[in-house]
């Protein structure tokens, strides 16, 4: 028994150490060791940085932010290269605020020019135009605008005063009437109704049309948004007197001149006020005519004498003088 316990147990050793002599081979099959590990590591992340940076080439060159250098139409990319057509209108916004024209109709036109321009591009440089006194470009631009938005209220409404600054009082017409159609279509927040019946009253009174010019006015007065600018007053008055209706002119006179007396309390200036106070001293003469031509001389009086006493606090001399001769024809 010890015999056979010793030969078995020779043989187990035996086997043990065959089994021991063929280990590696067969882990190495099955199991990487750490070197292999990392070998395929590397390939692994080469190959995702290799498309990584193969996408950013693609796109780069669809959006022209890699130029090829051999290239000879190779332009060097500067933030002007990168700037958008709105990013130019809204630098030429700015700049037109800033009083500095010339350069905005330069950053308009490049925006205009680099395709898909808006009916804004356009009116924003017509209007830049219209400041150089450059009218036949402005209405180039303005006419642009109609075509390609029909319903445009700014635009109609810059042609009407475009046609105005050209004595052409028919078109400006045509144009206000086109306004306040596509303002009722499609509001425009930079225009009021008040300030559109306001300026067709005008536009009536040029061209004598006086009842038309008494409707815009009052229309423009019962408007709710805005405040009301005391030559709306004035204008209707003006209305008034043509057509023979002495005492409302009277009254709107002495409305815009209270109008007048609440915005010198508000104004902030000398000049502003100054302004306010030379129109309603003209308000006051015209009022005195008028209730000379009903016969009422006390309030032609009182008319002038408040008139005077404006001229000799602008210490207008002239005024004053003429004021004063006007009184003396009372007595």
């Amino acid at each position: 028994m010890k015999k056979q316990t010793a030969k078995k147990n020779s043989n187990t050793s035996k086997n043990t150490r065959g089994a021991a002599k063929f280990t590696p081979k067969v882990n190495a099959t099955r199991a990487p060791s750490a070197s292999g590990w990392s070998v395929s590591i590397y390939v692994y992340w080469f190959i995702i940085l290799f498309f990584i940076a193969a996408t950013f080439y693609i796109l780069g060159r669809s959006h022209g932010t890699c130029p090829d250098v051999n290239s000879p139409n190779n332009v060097e990319i500067t933030e002007e290269v990168l700037l958008q057509p709105a990013d130019y209108y809204n630098s030429a916004h700015e700049k037109l605020v800033a009083g500095n024209i010339t350069d905005a109709i330069t950053d308009l036109t490049t925006a205009i020019d680099a395709g898909n321009a808006t009916a804004d591009m356009y009116i924003l440089r017509g209007e830049a135009y219209m400041q150089t006194a450059d009218y036949r470009n402005a209405l180039a631009d303005f006419n642009a605008a109609i075509e390609l938005d029909s319903v445009n209220a700014v635009a109609y409404y810059d042609r009407a005063l475009l046609n105005i600054r050209l004595e052409d009082y028919s078109s400006a017409m045509a144009d206000i009437n086109n306004t306040l159609a596509a303002q009722a279509t499609k509001p425009a927040a930079v225009l009021q109704m008040r300030d559109l019946y306001a300026q067709r009253g005008r536009l009536n009174l040029w061209l004598k049309n006086w009842q038309g010019a008494v409707a815009d006015f009052t229309n423009s007065l019962a408007r709710p948004e805005g405040t009301v600018n005391p030559t709306v007053y004035a204008d209707r008055a003006e209305a008034y007197t043509q057509i023979g209706n002495y005492q409302d002119a009277i009254n709107d006179y002495a409305a815009a001149i209270r109008i007048i007396s609440e915005q010198i309390q508000g104004a902030t200036t000398a000049a502003e006020r100054e302004n306010l106070s030379s129109n309603a001293m003209g308000y006051f003469e015209k009022s005195a005519a008028l209730n000379l031509a009903l016969g009422d001389t006390e309030s032609a009086r009182s008319d002038l004498d408040s008139a005077y006493t404006i001229a000799a606090a602008l210490v207008d001399r002239a005024s004053m003088n003429r004021i004063e001769n006007l009184i003396s024809d009372l007595q």
